[in-house]
């Protein structure tokens, strides 16, 4: 097995990287927190503006598949422009874009200003984690990327608190000025940052693979939201396909085929997916369940969420601890935990102490199966291309995460009560499959030593008995024939 070099433990981050750490940490609260923050003050929105029940969602859906669809370009753009400029115009972008958001008149200036706050955020956070992968030295970017994964995962658990505290206390447009400034901020930490690039990239941007992988995700995540729209799932197989075959042809492909080959980055992105469905679904049943079954007010929900909000958060700088060499048997715990933790919430008799101890427990392990599939697969590909695996993976991520809502039979009608048995089915089978790869992987490789071996033994003994021979017949040579009389 090789001896792979150990990080410096105790290196500390340069001025520039620690300014990178803060427009990213930063940047992904902001894009996190916008992202779930209105979600709870959607009520708000509509009568503010006189919006129609069916335009509403579009405000919170809009904002996710622009971020989502576009993460694979912005990753790409990044390797290409520059990671500093691009986290620039990208923080830019989104400040601008939540003023527009917070002084909207109408729904439909609403929603188009959160589509453009969603192609800010496509390109703070695979940008940001590709900079911050550089600006770090080796060894130590994975601890900084927990790090502003941490604070990320905060953001996420916390907005819809948050949104809906700030909605019916001040206003709806206070959850867009609350980003503001924070943004401004990271953007004056990205202007410090060190620039860094694809050397290899050329001058040219793949435009045919660029509106592929942009069409992709946007149509698997309407699709995954609504299975029996099948129309979407037929375009996101054609566009797959035209995807995959301009990315042949071209020259300077938006993504490298051969990373699909990389079956460390792929394992992860997988699992990573899997973990952040089930994460959706952890925090819409175990709300709804103090809700609607316990009968907990929602102030009283969002203090109670609040420590299993900090084991997601938590989970993020753990991840950053884990050596890249051991990411996925970590991986395949964290999900075995998870799976566990899942299915414990299901059953309709689980106490209210017991609901949240399994849900601190479930959170823990998926925001360290999160925060991995992010670290693992930076440190698993060239620093070259990091962008590139930043946004597929995000992009991936960001377009199954409604899966999670579709397993937990959310949106079904009939008073159906949402359960976890399908995330934590969905839980177990990764984390079995990545076991079994792991053990595959160790009996080959071990097959393989020993096989070397033995043909090194048996070419040792060929040699050396072929020498033998060779010297006998030299002695026997040099040795009179016969004895004279």
């Amino acid at each position: 097995m090789p001896v792979l070099p150990k990080p410096e433990p105790h290196s500390h981050l340069d001025a520039q990287a620690r300014w990178a750490l803060t427009a990213v940490a930063l940047g992904a609260f902001c894009v996190q927190l916008d992202s779930f923050a209105l979600n709870s003050a959607l009520p708000v929105v509509r009568d503010a503006l006189h919006g129609s029940a069916t335009a509403t969602p579009w405000v919170v859906s809009g904002y996710l598949l622009a971020a989502g669809s576009l993460m694979p370009l912005a990753g790409r753009l990044g390797d290409l422009y520059g990671r500093r400029r691009m986290l620039t115009a990208g923080l830019v972008l989104f400040g601008v874009a939540a003023a527009l958001c917070a002084l909207a008149p109408s729904l439909s200036l609403l929603v188009a200003a959160r589509v453009v706050q969603g192609a800010g955020g496509a390109l703070i956070m695979p940008v940001g984690l590709a900079l911050l992968t550089h600006a770090c030295p080796p060894g130590r970017g994975h601890r900084a990327m927990g790090r502003a994964l941490g604070l990320a995962g905060l953001a996420t658990v916390c907005g819809p608190f948050i949104g809906g505290v700030l909605a019916r206390c001040v206003s709806w447009r206070a959850v867009f000025w609350l980003t503001v400034p924070l943004v401004v901020v990271a953007a004056m930490g990205a202007r410090r940052a060190a620039e860094s690039r694809d050397p290899d990239a050329g001058a040219s941007l793949d435009i045919v693979g660029a509106v592929a992988a942009t069409g992709v995700p946007a149509c698997l995540a309407r699709w995954l939201e609504h299975v029996a729209a099948w129309g979407w799932g037929v375009g996101a197989v054609l566009l797959g396909a035209l995807f995959v075959g301009a990315e042949r042809r071209s020259p300077a492909p938006l993504v490298d085929l051969a990373l699909f080959r990389n079956r460390s980055y792929v394992a992860l992105t997988v699992a990573g997916a899997v973990a952040n469905s089930a994460t959706v679904a952890l925090w819409y049943v175990v709300p709804w369940t103090l809700q609607q079954a316990a009968g907990w007010s929602v102030r009283d929900t969002g203090m109670a969420l609040v420590v299993p909000a900090g084991a997601l958060a938590v989970g993020g700088p753990l991840a950053g601890r884990v050596r890249p060499a051991v990411a996925v048997p970590v991986m395949a715990a964290c999900l075995a935990t998870a799976a566990v933790a899942l299915a414990a919430i299901a059953p309709s008799r689980t106490g209210t102490p017991a609901l949240l101890m399994a849900a601190t427990v479930a959170a823990a392990a998926l925001g360290v199966a999160g925060g991995l599939a992010l670290t693992g697969t930076q440190a698993v590909v060239r620093r070259a291309r990091a962008g590139e695996a930043s946004g597929v993976t995000k992009a991936v991520m960001t377009a199954t995460a409604g899966a999670g809502l579709a397993l937990t039979g959310a949106g079904a009608g009939g008073g159906t009560r949402p359960s976890l048995l399908l995330p934590a089915a969905a839980c177990l089978a990764t984390g079995a499959a990545l076991s079994l790869v792991l053990v595959l992987a160790l009996v080959l490789g071990r097959v393989r030593v020993r096989a070397r071996a033995r043909a090194a033994v048996g070419g040792g003994v060929g040699a050396r008995g072929t020498g033998a021979r060779r010297s006998d017949e030299r002695r026997s040579s040099e040795r009179p024939s016969g004895r004279r009389g």
